[in-house]
């Protein structure tokens, strides 16, 4: 590398990227500061003398192992202390950062007369002390004198593995179903759920919180505002059971076989899916346990609570409520008629009052698997309930 000549501006030809900018250096001293501490030879009077080595000479009269182009950066960089090195540090980029400090963990020492010869090579930069040792702390220094804590941390590597492994954690549980984690939630001490909820990203604590039981939310709550810090080794335990808890969420939510079942069990009708659903568990219990929560007929809107039921109806078209509505049962119909408005009930009522003749079963049941799958897409998305508390964990 050489430097270019005939001017002050003093920037490196093509080695820039290892020192991003020397014009922002140049700015931090005048030159009758390296006249006095080299013997009176300026910048300026350097170039136009043609006095510098180039750094193929400099690397043929090394003692030691040749210093590599990001080493002498690193070095250089080194060399000027943390006030003036941090400030530059803005003028690199994320990638150069990096290299010069993988350099820098591992460069060797450098003796005073070296040292010496690099800073004359890049010009404007001057040296404090005598030689480089003990490169690898000098690096984080300087690093922490210009950047933020977390940006040192992430250049550095010192994130442990653990940091994001805890942070996966808490970041997967929030996609899990609120109901599920409350259920396996509400067998746990008071003090272990205030502590998971005051881990969970505070929009998903919120929905588990209220699939809570109501008696022992206040409680949780009171424990959650007064919390101290946890030792190390509770942590460690708590954390242990979610991870359990997530293994089975994923191997429900893996469970593909299971899913196209249900799928398959949602286009039939009642009778059908209960005949299956006996036949099944005369062969595994656990295989029917994993089917049936996915099943939900239309049958099944009379398990609904009826905060779930307005909302779903509310969403659907009032000739579709009428079709599917049409050889139901009074039970169903009223059930559903008094989850809308007065008005829209007057209507379908009406309709309904006229019979079934020349209606086509597929309409009915295409209808009814309208409703179905809008019930199914609300409850997944958190809307609404399929089936009260108390049936779920039953």
């Amino acid at each position: 590398m050489r430097l270019e000549k005939g001017g002050h501006d003093g920037r490196l030809s093509h080695p820039a990227r290892e020192l991003h900018s020397l014009r922002a250096i140049k700015a931090w001293r005048q030159p009758q500061q390296m006249k006095k501490r080299f013997g009176g030879v300026t910048e300026s009077d350097a170039v136009q003398e043609g006095s510098m080595m180039d750094y193929d000479d400099f690397e043929a009269s090394a003692l030691t192992r040749p210093l590599t182009q990001m080493d002498k950066a690193a070095a250089v960089l080194l060399s000027m202390g943390k006030p003036i090195a941090g400030k530059l540090l803005k003028f690199f980029t994320q990638s150069e950062l990096q290299g010069i400090i993988a350099s820098a963990q591992t460069l060797r020492s450098i003796e005073p007369h070296e040292l010496e010869i690099l800073v004359n090579e890049f010009e404007d930069l001057f040296t404090e002390g005598a030689g480089l040792m003990d490169n690898a702390k000098a690096i984080e220094a300087i690093l922490e004198e210009g950047l933020t804590p977390d940006e040192v941390d992430g250049l550095l590597g010192r994130r442990t593995a653990f940091q994001s492994y805890e942070t996966s954690i808490w970041d997967r549980l929030q996609d899990a179903d609120p109901v599920f984690v409350s259920q396996h939630l509400s067998k746990e001490h008071p003090q272990t759920i205030a502590y998971i909820l005051s881990m969970m990203p505070s929009t998903f604590g919120a929905k588990v919180l209220l699939q809570l039981p109501e008696a022992g939310r206040a409680d949780i709550i009171n424990r959650t505002v007064n919390m101290k810090n946890v030792a190390p080794k509770a942590a460690a335990i708590i954390e242990t059971r979610v991870i359990e808890l997530l293994r089975q969420m994923d191997s429900e939510r893996n469970s593909a076989g299971s899913v196209k079942i249900a799928e398959v069990m949602n286009e039939m009708e009642k009778s059908d899916v209960d005949t299956l659903l006996a036949s099944l568990e005369s062969i595994s219990t656990d295989s029917v346990k994993k089917v049936r929560p996915k099943i939900f007929l239309f049958d099944d809107i009379l398990l609904m609570p009826q905060k779930s039921r307005v909302a779903l109806f509310n969403d659907i078209a009032g000739d579709i409520i009428t079709m599917a509505l049409r050889g139901s049962s009074m039970e169903m119909r009223e059930s559903v008629l008094a989850s809308i408005g007065a008005r829209q009930r007057r209507m379908i009522e009406s309709d309904l009052s006229s019979g079934d003749a020349g209606i086509n079963p597929r309409d009915i049941a295409v209808a009814r698997r309208s409703v179905t799958q809008e019930a199914i897409r609300l409850a997944a998305s958190g809307q609404i309930e399929l089936k009260p508390k108390e049936a779920v964990a039953a």
